[in-house]
């Protein structure tokens, strides 16, 4: 199974199959060397966020209430959140430099959400406080019989907008950065803030969540290098309900996109990437491949592991073909009694995604890595951006 290292930037050529059978890019330094290497590497580079921070309440329940039910809650935890502030936070555990650009108001909530974000190590410099208003929050029912969470939120007034931001202050904000990750809030903002990182050559991760509008993303999709959604956004999009082609015709749809992964809750995520490659080979169909792949994945496995295809043409139920190859990660099995629900473990698994690029790291450990610290937030009525205690020791790469 060959290897990938990621260059730092999309704009640079994409390796050839040729090269990685070559191996150019597998490191020869020994096992400790390059952990230490890593690490160094990972404080060096800058990731900015663009998105929602919230302050939520989070409040455990025996069950979800009925109509009209009036119930008490078992457990209340007041902590903050959201997309951008989850997934940052998570970045900035596993050893990244990371900021953030988003907006809170000059309330009680928005003091504490950036108390928060700053104890994390996240530069705030950026984030726009309004004079009034409100900062947005979230109230969470944590249901303990069904595992799961209800999430109502109140969105903060006014909106972030790209006038609350000067072009100078944002090429401030994008000075020196590797990464930027786009949560796909505030789309208007979010889009102002890709357009000047793309004119920077900066690559960009884009979360594209269900909820989203084709007019909130589609734009923000055209600008990105790299594409993490849930489960449930590859039909939507396209209208094609096999995952795998789904994936594929993303790619198709935004040849700058280097790769795709989308997560799949307990059954772990599967990642679609490309390569540049001028091979006349004949197209092989993408459902076989992820069939023979799921044959393939060890089922007694306990903890998150990862298969991959060979690179290869492939094709979908769409119109176009791609020369990629296909990996599936596999979810670590958590016994019922440690499951406690799922808030944040998307962000979670974005995170250590940014750490993974960030520090090269080869897809077959950055999915397993990603999906593990995903887990760690199953067992946590918080995400683990706000644990640090729960992320998992950082593989080298």
């Amino acid at each position: 199974m060959s290897l990938i290292r990621y260059l730092p930037s999309p704009y640079l050529p994409l390796p050839s199959s040729a090269a990685r059978r070559r191996g150019f890019l597998q490191s020869a330094a020994p096992p400790g060397a390059r952990a230490a290497a890593v690490h160094v590497l990972a404080a060096n580079r800058v990731v900015l966020g663009c998105g929602l921070v919230t302050l939520d309440y989070l409040a455990t329940v025996d069950a979800y209430p009925r109509p009209d039910d009036k119930i008490r809650s078992g457990e209340l935890q007041i902590s903050g959140g959201g997309n951008a502030g989850n997934a940052l936070t998570g970045a900035a555990r596993l050893g990244l430099n990371t900021r953030l650009i988003s907006k809170v108001a000059n309330d009680e909530i928005g003091g504490t959400v950036l108390s928060e974000l700053e104890e994390a190590g996240i530069d705030v410099s950026h984030v726009i406080i309004s004079d009034g208003g409100n900062t947005t929050f979230v109230y969470v029912i944590i249901d303990k019989k069904t595992k799961t969470r209800t999430c109502i939120i109140t969105s903060g007034y006014p909106p972030m907008v790209p006038c609350d931001i000067s072009m100078s202050n944002l090429s401030a904000a994008l000075q020196d950065v590797n990464l930027l990750y786009l949560d796909g809030y505030s789309h208007e903002m979010a889009l102002s803030v890709g357009k000047q990182a793309d004119l920077m050559k900066i690559p960009i991760l884009v979360d594209a969540e269900p909820e989203r509008t084709k007019t909130e993303l589609e734009h923000l999709l055209d600008l990105s290098s790299y594409i993490v959604c849930s489960g449930k956004f590859p039909e939507k999009w396209t209208s094609i309900s096999c995952i795998p082609s789904a994936l594929l015709e993303i790619l198709v749809q935004y040849p700058r996109a280097r790769f795709v992964i989308a997560t799949l809750g307990e059954n772990g995520c599967m990642m679609l990437e490309r390569i540049e490659d001028d091979s006349g080979i004949d197209a092989v169909d993408i459902g076989n491949v992820a069939e023979s792949l799921r044959l393939k994945v060890h089922k007694d496995d306990n903890l998150p592991t990862c298969v991959s295809s060979k690179f290869m043409r492939l094709s979908g139920r769409g119109h176009g073909t791609i020369h990629g190859r296909l990996l599936i990660g596999t979810a670590e099995k958590i016994p019922a009694p440690e499951l406690v629900d799922t808030t944040g473990c998307g962000d979670a698994f974005i995170g250590a995604v940014l750490y993974g690029l960030c520090t090269e790291m080869a897809p077959e450990k950055m999915l397993p890595f990603a999906c593990q610290v995903a887990s760690n937030a199953e067992r946590s009525a918080r995400a683990p951006a706000y644990r640090g205690d729960l992320m998992p020791a950082c593989p080298s790469t």
